[in-house]
């Protein structure tokens, strides 16, 4: 009797698939791990937001059991009015805030303060290129005096940058291979790219990768320039897990593979969905649709 116990378990299961084949798909979709929920938020100045949502949507869906939440404005102005503003509890729902926003002067601290509670809250965040130039209060070449509203979204990331030079290729070096977010990524060169300058990187951030640009001189010579390109940083009193990165000004690198991995590879991170051979965790790559 023993050894025909697993038949006799067997044949059960087969009639139940034979009554209703579609049980025995949702039992293994009960299983499934649920995927990660994103909310991306796009919407300002001086970039196509409207199109590259999208690329960001798609790819990092492609890449990972995540499903993206977007909330868009097409106003194309520095204090674009973001559905988020005045609404502490945006991120209600979500396991992370995708920022991909262009709001240099949305600068009243009661509004920033909102926009981080969910981090300081414990939610993670992914920040893209003009998302660190966002929400700046005060001159943003003075260096933070931490804990004062200057500080607050500069905080947040982990490091403080003002501006960036023109448009030129960009050498990305991925320097620190032992954090699982960069671990085995070669380096590669952009397009023409924007290179964001650093005022003030913070301790609590770990730096993954540098930019440098060959910049023309008046003179007709050329300079190197070179500025932290990629980091994670860990914020506010729950250590909140932020991946940052300021490449990304352009559509065709937005939607370039390595760009949307790196991303992706932040994410992961930023949730705990990440091994540290730079893997996703079982259940958390590319899901067969």
């Amino acid at each position: 009797m023993t050894k025909e116990a697993p038949f006799y378990a067997g044949l059960a299961l087969a009639s139940l698939a034979l009554a209703n084949p579609a049980a025995i798909r949702h039992a293994s979709a009960a299983d499934a791990p649920k995927p990660v929920r994103i909310l991306l938020i796009t919407g300002g100045c001086c970039h196509d937001y409207a199109g590259q949502k999208d690329i960001l949507k798609k790819g990092i869906e492609a890449r990972a059991n995540v499903v993206i939440d977007q909330i868009h404005t097409g106003d194309a102005s520095t204090h674009p009015p973001l559905a988020i503003l005045g609404k502490p509890d945006y991120a209600a729902g979500y396991d992370l805030i995708m920022h991909d926003e262009c709001a240099a002067d949305v600068s009243d601290p009661a509004l920033v303060e909102g926009v981080l509670k969910p981090h300081r809250d414990g939610i993670p965040g992914v920040n893209l290129h003009c998302a660190m130039h966002s929400y700046r209060i005060g001159n943003p070449n003075d260096p933070v005096t931490p804990g004062t509203a200057h500080g607050y979204w500069f905080e947040y990331l982990g490091l403080q940058s003002s501006g960036h030079g023109p448009q030129e290729p960009i050498s990305i070096n991925f320097t620190n291979q032992q954090n699982p977010v960069v671990k085995g990524v070669g380096d590669w060169v952009s397009i023409h790219e924007e290179l964001y300058n650093n005022v003030h990187v913070f301790d609590t951030a770990q730096v993954l990768a540098y930019g440098t640009q060959m910049i023309k001189q008046k003179d007709g010579s050329q300079k190197a320039v070179k500025s932290v390109a990629a980091w994670v940083n860990r914020y506010g009193p729950n250590k909140t897990k932020v991946f940052s990165t300021t490449i990304g000004h352009n559509s065709e690198t937005v939607g370039d593979p390595r760009y949307l991995d790196l991303v992706t590879r932040g994410v992961l991170w930023s949730t705990g969905h990440l091994k540290k051979d730079g893997t996703p965790k079982k259940g958390y790559g590319p899901v067969v649709k």
